[in-house]
């Protein structure tokens, strides 16, 4: 029986694999840059266009390998914040989600909104909207309509709501150091 790499490996083989192709080591040679706008298709090279599907299409065939092997795309990745740690699963941005990896996904989302609500507790609140050009403030109990469809989304939306959290404590962070210094000089 052949030996089915692990999660690890796949993320390992697809990085080679980008540099390999970045460096034109591998080309789709059977791609040529014809969008079928003329002013778009003299900025584009061969070779680029070449490069590029080489790694879609490795990365497909590593998508498809995932599948028939049932190869996880979580990765575990630690966050503290205020002396509290989470250890949170998210998907790799390589790879892809299986049917089971949303399963670890929405199985993790009480832990992390525990989480979120430790160290968030007394700050200000704002949800991020327009494209992140706008923010609206909003209270705890919105966050949890917030939390509750993102428990049906995928988990990149997930991972990004932990981004995000980072964002947010390391902004406060700022303001209330500011705010000490305001409050010293007075």
């Amino acid at each position: 029986m052949p030996k089915v790499y692990s999660t690890a490996e796949l993320i390992k083989i697809l990085e080679e694999e980008r540099q390999a192709c970045l460096h034109g080591r591998r080309l789709n040679l059977t791609q040529t840059p014809a969008t079928g706008n003329p002013v778009i298709d003299r900025f584009l090279t061969s070779e680029g266009v070449q490069k590029f599907t080489a790694y879609q299409n490795f990365k497909a065939a590593v998508h498809e390998y995932q599948r028939e092997h049932q190869v996880s795309g979580i990765v575990w990745r630690e966050m503290a914040v205020k002396g509290n740690t989470l250890r949170y699963p998210a998907v790799d941005d390589e790879l892809i989600a299986l049917p089971i990896d949303l399963m670890t996904l929405k199985a993790a989302k009480t832990a992390m909104l525990d989480f979120w609500r430790r160290v968030t507790a007394g700050m200000d609140l704002y949800l991020s909207i327009n494209s992140g050009k706008d923010f609206r403030s909003i209270e705890p109990i919105d966050v949890e309509a917030v939390a509750v469809g993102l428990g049906e989304a995928r988990g990149s939306l997930l991972q990004a709501g932990m981004a995000d959290i980072r964002q947010r404590v390391h902004s406060r962070r700022k303001t209330r150091t500011a705010a000490n210094l305001l409050t010293v000089d007075s």
